[in-house]
């Protein structure tokens, strides 16, 4: 069966978002992508603690001055959409109340028919951390498994009880309820990120990079849960941060989902031949406006089906 493709909203600087989210989402939609879905970037240091994914003296995109909330941004997508799955890649969970974020995915699960996907991940950014988040950049990991814990009990049964370092929830009624189950996706960067993605998660959201690399990573999931036991499949949401170029871009240097439409076709291809399920493809850090973003995005998924992707 052909991959799924999600395509990423536009949230950045150069778009108007109360404009420009509607019209992308349904145009999406209309020409066959599954799934929408946003980033989190909250805040753009000047200067930085630290580069970009805490990559010494690799600068932040200037795009990242201004990116639109997530939640805000796919509430919006979610007034316009009817079938399209509404996902997150990622929500930064330490940078949220533990309680407050499970009642606002539960919400919009409802008000969107039951098309949540909950991404989430701990983050890397130490000045976003200082500015915003609940807890410290050390107790990352702590806080993610928290939230999960507190997501899994307000989705649940009433009456909710909850008691942890951050949270406590007393006996009580918290509604609305999902819809359905909410699918959590969970990166895998680390031994504990690999362990808590096979043990806690419904899919795993890598960064698709190259081939070999999303396999090697891909096989160590896999050999993980059949260490620890898991039935269940595992769903794969791959990242593919794309810069669109209206011709190819030539040499051996160019970087997967970098060039024309032939080529981020090519690389669509190659990735889900690694056995991924969903392929969520970002083209709205090249893209002039949102006219451009929603003409490259409708190429681009009309050629992949077009391929066989």
């Amino acid at each position: 069966m052909p991959v799924s493709l999600g395509l990423g909203l536009p949230q950045m600087k150069q778009y108007d978002i109360g404009r420009d989210v509607a019209t992308v989402a349904r145009a999406a939609e209309d020409v066959g992508y599954e799934s929408l879905w946003v980033f989190e970037r909250v805040l753009f240091p000047e200067p930085a603690t630290q580069g970009l994914y805490g990559v010494p003296g690799l600068p932040w995109p200037d795009q990242y001055r201004s990116v639109a909330d997530p939640l805000v941004t796919l509430t919006l997508a979610a007034a316009a959409t009817d079938r399209a799955r509404l996902g997150t890649s990622v929500l930064v969970a330490p940078l949220h109340v533990p309680f407050q974020l499970a009642r606002s995915l539960a919400s919009l699960d409802v008000a969107s028919g039951g098309r949540v996907i909950a991404g989430l991940g701990t983050g890397w950014s130490l000045d976003e951390y200082a500015a915003a988040s609940v807890a410290p950049f050390e107790k990352r990991g702590t806080v993610l498994d928290e939230l999960l814990d507190v997501c899994a009990a307000v989705w649940g049964p009433d009456p909710v009880s909850y008691r942890g370092e951050l949270t406590t929830i007393a006996p009580a009624e918290v509604g609305p309820k999902p819809v359905r189950p909410i699918p959590v996706y969970l990166p895998a960067n680390s031994p504990r990120a690999t362990r808590r993605l096979v043990d806690r998660a419904d899919g795993w959201m890598p960064v698709a990079m190259g081939t070999s690399e999303l396999a090697e990573q891909w096989r160590r999931v896999q050999d993980l849960a059949a260490e620890r036991g898991r039935q269940r499949p595992i769903e794969v949401c791959a990242r593919a941060n794309a810069r669109y170029s209206a011709k190819p871009l030539e040499g051996a240097d160019r970087q997967p989902f970098h060039g024309s439409v032939a080529q981020i076709v090519e690389d669509l291809a190659a990735h889900a031949a690694v056995g991924v399920t969903e392929i969520l493809l970002d083209l709205q850090g090249t893209t002039r406006d949102a006219a451009e973003l929603a003409d490259v995005a409708a190429e681009v998924y009309r050629a992949a089906r077009a391929a066989g992707v």
